[in-house]
């Protein structure tokens, strides 16, 4: 890819399917954890030295998924607040258990999904409205 995507709209299933293996996103959701965690211990102690340690933590993790796993570049190298946004927007989808319908939109197959591939619909309250409540 070549040409640079033009809106993050557009770039959220890109950077989905950048991530089309489970063990990836998992490794990024360790990362993200642990950068985030090494971030607020520095903040909460003073500790500087612990932030070289947070970018290695956050940036290793996933650039090693990249590598040897996805064999693909990350998407940092090219769009690195996107990318970043992206990290913890996956992170939370994953945490929350929201990940799979926007992995379904972006054409990527859940391999965690325990429905044999196929995802489920899932259902959404509706509320009616009775007796004018």
């Amino acid at each position: 890819m070549n040409e640079r995507i033009p809106t993050y709209a557009e770039f959220w299933p890109y950077y989905l399917r950048e991530h089309s293996l489970p063990i990836t996103r998992w490794l990024h959701f360790v990362g993200t954890s642990v950068a985030v965690g090494l971030g607020i211990t520095a903040a909460l102690t003073g500790r500087a030295d612990l932030v070289p340690a947070m970018f290695v933590a956050g940036y290793g993790f996933a650039w090693v998924s990249h590598f040897t796993l996805e064999k693909n570049r990350p998407a940092t190298f090219k769009y690195p607040l996107w990318s970043l946004f992206s990290d913890f927007r996956m992170a939370g989808l994953m945490l929350v258990g929201r990940l799979s319908k926007h992995l379904a939109r972006a054409g990527v197959r859940d391999e965690d999904d325990q429905s044999g591939g196929h995802l489920r619909p899932i259902p959404v309250p509706v509320r009616s409205r009775r007796n004018g409540r």
